[in-house]
């Protein structure tokens, strides 16, 4: 399903194969969803990170998952009826309709094929989520280890940077293909 989507909108899907387990557990750990009390994902696509966020999120804890794939949200909103799916460009989400005047994310996961999209959008999504991430929140994404040193990832990494209070990444996760590693961003406090 993830591969013949792939290749209906490569654009949106991004690449050609859901993420690993052990990449999946490492951005899961890196967002520290277990401690979260909402947490909003990017891109869940066919849900190859989402189990793994279900697993470690509290049980009175909120979630959103926020996909441009039609065919992805009836699945996932059939996998997990317990959270909440949208079809919807990240950067349009009316996120007071889901938390409140004011509200907050504690973590921010996102899957999305950043080097894929041109710098405006980055840019408006990046604003557009990272607003209403708490004081010290984590915003987690994963890039491709090597392609990440391609100008496309250089420049993405520098537009987040621009973005957090701090920026880390983790050690490559060598079981996944390819061979992947996490940015976690802190957000700036306030």
């Amino acid at each position: 399903m993830f591969f013949k989507e792939f290749a209906r909108n490569w654009k949106t899907t991004g690449a050609l194969a859901p993420s690993s387990p052990a990449l999946a557990q490492r951005m899961v750990a890196s967002a520290k969803i277990n401690e979260a009390t909402a947490v909003l994902e990017l891109g869940p696509g066919t849900g190859a990170l989402t189990q793994f966020i279900s697993k470690a999120l509290p049980r009175d804890a909120h979630y959103l998952g926020l996909e441009l794939n039609e065919t992805f949200v009836r699945r996932l909103r059939s996998g997990y009826p317990h959270m909440r799916f949208e079809a919807v460009p990240a950067q349009e989400f009316d996120f007071d309709t889901f938390l409140g005047s004011g509200g907050s994310f504690d973590a921010i996961v996102s899957g999305l094929p950043w080097t894929a999209f041109p710098e405006s959008l980055q840019i408006a999504i990046l604003d557009h989520v990272l607003a209403r991430l708490r004081p010290n929140g984590i915003f987690v994404t994963f890039a491709y280890t090597g392609f990440h040193l391609l100008p496309g990832g250089q420049h993405f990494k520098s537009v987040l940077a621009d973005r957090c209070g701090e920026l880390t990444t983790t050690r490559t996760v060598w079981k996944n293909a390819p061979p992947a590693f996490v940015y976690a961003a802190k957000s700036k406090t306030c």
